[in-house]
């Protein structure tokens, strides 16, 4: 133990934490930080009060206690011990406590002045869980607010030394070398069309031959493992697969760290759990596939997407140090050193991508309403602390105005996830056999057992009531613990299928799902479809509770876990999420209003009833809606009504100071409630829309004041000498224009002026025949100019009109010469 990196920064770290009240130590993969530094602060007795450190996985808080707890000559509980969700060893005796799995929230929430405590360790930050976010902002909280004198360390391989610096900068700075043996590197990307399964295949076989000692391989996930672990099974009998992940069997979990027998060459074939923390024991070669899989989080729709993405530099670092622990190492990247450099120096934080629903109630109790209220190294996202919030209050653990509700205190002692908690709750209000149900059921979906391959959790729940569920006696004792909890008895003979669905139903308000026609096709409260296999009897039901789902691709969503439901369960269960609501809307397929009487769960139709006799105000607003998506050319659009709007268009832009409402046909259709709603009482469909006087309408919206002005200033009409009345053509590109014959603006001496004096009124003259003679917007200057070619041409077309040699000064007239005699 001397001999790791950590020893030569030992004395350093002891007089910082000494002097300092928050330390930052980074420490490379194989320093000894995690293992032999907390030895050190026990033995030289550095810190008064208990030391806790936050490990970031159970596996690693396991290992790292029992391995403190042997260093010492005790077994874990002693000097050593932790807790972890569902087992706890420590006694009175216990000096360094490894937690996980949001214990340390739990731990300051119950005692916020942690009494006794002298040390908070945050290991392996770099992995950023939504737990160690949050218990360092409460740390932060009591360190400023309450407890002065303890103090923090966070400590990682590969932490964001920046960001963290500036969150805490009276921090004091610490950093390590790291392995102690150099790692060569290699990279050997896929070929062409080329599976990562097979790839990595290709790669353990080659490394077998050419390298010595045991391999440590980094998958995306389990079934990649699966696969691999089947294709490798022709390998001689001294070489032993060994599996590890999350969810393995503790026993074979302790085979793959533990060094391989005398003789005998090991393979581990992980995910990422493997990355950080965990020593183990004989590995030299390291090959790195460079994919995790990683959760990301909808708020829109609730549900989470896990997906298979590049892992970040910082990952392919804590991989490549597994390898240079006890000689020199060899990493072998199934990628390429340009795609190394193109991934993201950090990961991204879990609670940017994550379900707050757990941390909203972690802070609401915590007395915090606006979560930037605590100092964040990443603030948790608007968008999703908004939907974690009407989840909560759904669930009733929140009340209106973002407190704990009576059910929301309760749950907080239960220590289980808010959906779970609700129901469980719920649950224990309505009867003994609901209570029951609940109790035995909540294990089963906190960790539903990866053998049993049914999605139906009634036939899990079966299995556990028989006896025959894998790690029965596991799931035993945690239904024991919530009942505990509950201060109820657990009893299996009140358990119920029955209630399975009714009692999931209050913890899964948004997971309630209609069938939608097609076998395995369900669309959720929230309007979301998900799909069952086909093959699984709930695939048969009508209504399901829908547990777990993940979204997948082509924006599909698939089942993993789900209860049946039937109607009368459905309507007692959650009848305060039954809305029953008057639906009249414009269909399109048969062309009309459709009128019914709906009931509704979130935004899914449950059943509908036609209606005789719907309101006619709901009438008028569907045509509305008609109109909105069809266009403004259902209606009247006559030429009178063109003529108008294209006038209070160019009033618009030509009289700004003329108060007008917004005028185009986009902005009218917008705001038909205003102006067109009013004129249509009686109005029953698309025909009878027709019939609305749109001049009247217009002119109403308008105003009287504005229209008088418009009327004024932009006339529809220009009133000759001859006493005709000729109508204004208004378009917003060009100037007004009227088209009249020649004789009846005989004596008009200048052109005539519109939207005060602002534009000039286009003539355009005609003949007696009523043909274009000539345009003009300058009256004045033709007369005495272009006039005289027209008057010649004319006289001799037309000898019975007057075509006077000074015709602005002429009487205009619509009479020929004989009137005049």
């Amino acid at each position: 133990m001397s001999q790791l990196p950590i020893e030569r920064v030992i004395p350093s770290l002891i007089e910082k934490l000494q002097n300092h009240s928050q330390l930052i130590l980074k420490a490379s993969t194989g320093a000894g930080k995690s293992t032999h530094l907390p030895l050190m602060l026990l033995k030289e007795q550095v810190i008064n009060g208990k030391i806790i450190m936050l490990e970031p996985r159970r596996l690693a808080a396991r290992n790292i206690a029992s391995y403190l707890a042997s260093q010492l000559g005790e077994k874990v509980g002693e000097q050593v011990g932790f807790r972890i969700k569902g087992e706890t060893k420590v006694s009175p005796q216990t000096r360094l406590e490894i937690v996980t799995e949001g214990v340390m929230t739990r731990m300051i929430q119950s005692d916020p002045e942690l009494s006794g405590v002298g040390l908070l360790i945050f290991d392996e930050y770099h992995e950023r869980s939504i737990h160690a976010d949050t218990s360092l902002a409460f740390a932060l909280e009591v360190q400023e607010a309450l407890r002065d004198d303890l103090k923090l360390l966070i400590m990682s391989a590969t932490l964001d030394q920046l960001a963290l610096q500036t969150l805490l900068p009276r921090a004091a700075y610490v950093e390590s070398d790291g392995r102690m043996f150099p790692v060569t590197t290699s990279y050997t990307p896929l070929k062409t069309n080329q599976r990562i399964v097979e790839a990595t295949e290709q790669a353990i076989r080659k490394t077998l031959l050419n390298e010595t000692g045991s391999i440590l391989v980094f998958l995306s996930g389990v079934g990649e493992i699966k696969q691999l672990e089947e294709r490798l099974n022709d390998l001689s009998s001294d070489i032993v697969i060994r599996p590890l992940y999350g969810q393995l069997d503790t026993k074979k979990q302790q085979l793959a760290l533990k060094p391989a027998l005398k003789g005998e060459r090991k393979i581990v074939l992980a995910t990422n759990v493997a990355e950080t923390s965990l020593t183990i024991e004989g590995i030299r070669i390291v090959i790195d596939s460079g994919y995790e899989q990683k959760a990301t989080f909808d708020a829109k729709t609730g549900i989470t997407k896990l997906e298979k993405k590049r892992i970040a530099q910082s990952s392919a670092e804590q991989r490549k140090g597994r390898a240079g622990r006890l000689e020199p190492g060899v990493c072998i990247r199934l990628y390429t050193e340009a795609q190394y450099q193109q991934q993201p120096q950090v990961q991204i934080p879990e609670i940017e991508s994550s379900d707050l629903s757990s941390l909203v109630l972690e802070l609401t109790k915590w007395g915090v309403i606006n979560p930037l209220d605590l100092q964040w190294l990443t603030p948790p996202p608007d968008g999703n602390i908004q939907q974690a919030r009407s989840l909560l209050s759904q669930l009733d653990l929140i009340d209106k105005q973002g407190q704990l509700s009576i059910l929301g205190e309760k749950s907080q002692q239960l220590n289980i996830e808010p959906r779970l908690a609700a129901a469980l709750l719920q649950a224990s209000t309505q009867s003994a056999s609901h209570l029951q149900t609940a109790l035995f059921m909540l294990p089963i979906i906190e960790e539903p057992a990866k053998s049993v391959q049914s999605k139906d959790l009634s036939f899990h729940l079966s299995l556990f009531l028989e006896g025959r569920y894998p790690k029965q006696t596991e799931y035993q004792q945690r239904v024991q613990r919530l009942a505990r909890t509950l201060s109820v008895k657990a009893d299996i003979t009140q358990v119920s299928i029955d209630f399975i669905g009714e009692v999931l139903a209050l913890g899964f308000p948004d997971r309630l799902a209609v069938a939608k026609g097609t076998l395995g096709q369900f669309q959720l409260s929230n309007g979301h479809g998900v799909q069952v296999d086909e093959i699984e009897s709930i695939a048969q039901s009508d209504y399901l509770v829908v547990v777990d789902l993940l979204k997948g691709s082509q924006n599909r969503s698939y089942v993993f876990l789900a209860a049946s439901l039937s109607k009368s369960s459905l309507f007692s269960a959650v009848s305060h999420l039954i809305i029953e609501k008057e639906y009249v809307d414009w269909d399109e397929k048969s062309g009309r209003i459709v009128a019914e009487k709906r009931t509704y769960l979130g935004r899914v139709i449950l059943q509908k009833e036609r209606m005789s006799s719907p309101d006619p105000d709901k009438i008028s607003l569907a045509l509305l809606n008609m109109l909105k998506g069809k266009g403004i050319e259902n209606l009247d659009w006559n030429k009178e009504v063109q003529a108008l709007h294209s006038r209070l268009l160019c009033c618009e832009e030509w009289l700004p100071e003329i108060p007008l409402p917004a005028m185009s046909e986009a902005q009218l259709l917008e705001s038909a409630e205003l102006w067109l709603l009013p004129f249509m009482n009686g109005i029953k469909n698309d025909k009878q829309l027709k019939s609305i006087n749109l001049t009247n309408a217009l002119e109403a919206y308008v105003g009287w004041d504005a229209m008088k002005l418009i009327n004024e200033y932009l006339p529809a009409y220009y009133l000759l000498p001859t006493g005709t009345k000729a109508k204004i053509n208004y378009q917003l590109q060009s100037e007004p224009k009227i088209s009249v014959r020649m004789q009846e603006v005989y004596g008009e001496a200048q052109t005539p002026l519109l939207a005060q004096g602002t534009k000039k009124l286009v003539m355009e003259l005609l003949s007696p025949a009523q043909r274009p003679l000539q345009t003009t917007s300058d009256l004045a200057g033709f007369w005495k100019g272009s006039y005289k070619e027209v008057q010649k041409e004319m006289k001799g077309r037309y000898p019975k009109h007057i075509w006077p040699d000074d015709p602005a000064n002429h009487q205009a007239t619509k009479k020929t010469k004989r009137h005049f005699n």
